[in-house]
């Protein structure tokens, strides 16, 4: 596994992620997903929505709006309770969140001039309209969670679902973090794929447990995490948050430690209540068959893209020697690969050769993301591909593209990334072969 500046290098070098407003000096927290992580991300959010959605009867999603009723976060306890340790040094007026100091004194002046802790509201807060009042306060949604708890009824009434039933949703969750660092990991504004699962009082521990193996399940068999980089925790008592009556943490070992996944909380019926209960609307659920009227409980299993990008990252990032020379390679499962296929020209002055891998690339694309390159010599650009995780390399030379050579052959050559392993295909059953292979 690589220390944590080798990855970022890479990920900024290749074209995964950009500090925000570079040219400006950055700002803390803050992260832009170039052409690799957007699609890299993408297929993670694909793979995630496919296994807790697609392929299950019991769960929907939704999309729920960025900026709600400010009442909603006061009735979820953020407004008054989504509050973190804050400390500041009275020499250097740095400030750090009190539960991250080891010792009395500061962490960047050394000095033992540390204030007492003081509460600090993570939200972010905004105005709703052309005047700046109190009136007009909302605030940017810490979590993707409530906008699934209030549409509760909505969804389940529209969809006619039956308990035990599950909503999914994938969105953009913003929180004023003291302090960030360790790269994306803890980051102001991140990405949540989360669900809330809708269970019967009296079953919520069975839910919890099953949640907790399918999640595991989900990392180590879909995304391909090897076993002893990955595992499952369960919070003691008094790390819980107020709305948890029992918490199961994945974490990976990063190079920082074991640190947080994923979690999977038992929340009881504390959100439904508390919306129940500030907006007087009825959140119940009435089952025909029994006749009985309940509030459901609720399993929430919620995990960060940002997290999971890089945790894939680093347990995909391999560095080995061929022929006397390094090589990178990021050996991400095919499906989560932001390219499936690099087309290279081995002789780009070859207007033939050159035509023909362009041809192979348009024919490609419908159905896999393939680039065409010509910037550099066949090694370089193997090593590019290698290092960006591309599963398959087509390279078209003279005996695929020009009939008169003496070795014409009407072949292109197909390379393994893993393997390194080379194939000649006729051109024709190129995109059969690639297709066969990456579904395997």
């Amino acid at each position: 596994m690589p220390d944590m500046d080798t990855l970022v290098s890479l990920c900024k070098r290749r074209g995964f992620v950009f500090q925000s407003s570079e040219i400006y000096g950055g700002i803390g927290g803050f992260w832009d997903y170039g052409p690799l992580g957007v699609e890299l991300r993408n297929n993670i959010k694909r793979a995630w929505w496919k296994t807790v959605v697609q392929d299950r009867d019991d769960m929907v999603g939704v999309d729920a709006t960025i900026i709600m009723n400010p009442n909603v976060w006061r009735a979820s306890g953020h407004v008054s309770e989504f509050t973190d340790p804050l400390v500041e040094c009275k020499t250097c007026h740095h400030r750090f969140r009190a539960d991250f100091i080891k010792s009395d004194a500061c962490p960047d002046c050394g000095n033992k001039t540390l204030m007492a802790p003081r509460q600090f509201n993570m939200l972010f807060r905004t105005f709703v309209g052309p005047v700046e009042d109190d009136a007009s306060i909302a605030y940017l949604r810490p979590e993707t969670a409530q906008g699934i708890f209030v549409n509760f009824a909505n969804v389940q009434q529209t969809m006619r679902k039956k308990i035990p039933f599950g909503i999914a949703q994938i969105g953009k969750a913003f929180r004023n973090e003291i302090v960030t660092g360790n790269f994306i990991f803890r980051d102001r504004e991140f990405e949540q794929m989360e669900i809330e699962y809708f269970v019967k009082p009296g079953t919520e521990d069975e839910w919890h447990a099953r949640w907790r193996d399918e999640r595991m399940n989900w990392w180590t068999n879909v995304l391909g995490i090897r076993a002893e980089n990955i595992r499952v925790r369960a919070l003691s008592k008094q790390d819980l948050a107020h709305y948890s009556r029992g918490t199961f943490e994945i974490e990976y070992n990063f190079p920082m430690g074991w640190s947080e996944l994923e979690g999977i909380a038992s929340r009881t019926d504390y959100d439904l209540k508390r919306h129940i209960e500030t907006s007087g609307k009825s959140l119940e659920y009435f089952d025909d068959e029994t006749k009985e009227k309940y509030i459901p409980y609720v399993v929430e299993p919620s995990m960060g893209v940002d997290r999971c990008m890089l945790a894939l990252l680093f347990d995909c990032f391999h560095e080995e020697e061929v022929r006397g020379e390094k090589r990178i390679v990021l050996r991400f499962p095919k499906a989560l690969a932001p390219i499936k296929v690099a087309v290279l020209p081995l002789a780009r002055n070859r207007p033939e050769i050159v035509e023909l891998a362009k041809k192979i690339t348009a024919e490609l694309k419908p159905q896999m993301m393939a680039l065409y390159d010509d910037t550099a010599s066949i090694g370089r650009l193997y090593r590019r591909q290698d290092e960006i995780g591309t599963p398959f390399c087509v390279t078209v030379d003279h005996q695929s593209a020009l009939p008169g050579d003496e070795k014409y052959d009407g072949k292109v050559t197909v390379r393994d990334r893993d393997t390194m392993e080379q194939i000649r295909v006729p051109v024709a059953e190129v995109k059969n072969v690639l297709m066969e292979r990456l579904v395997t």
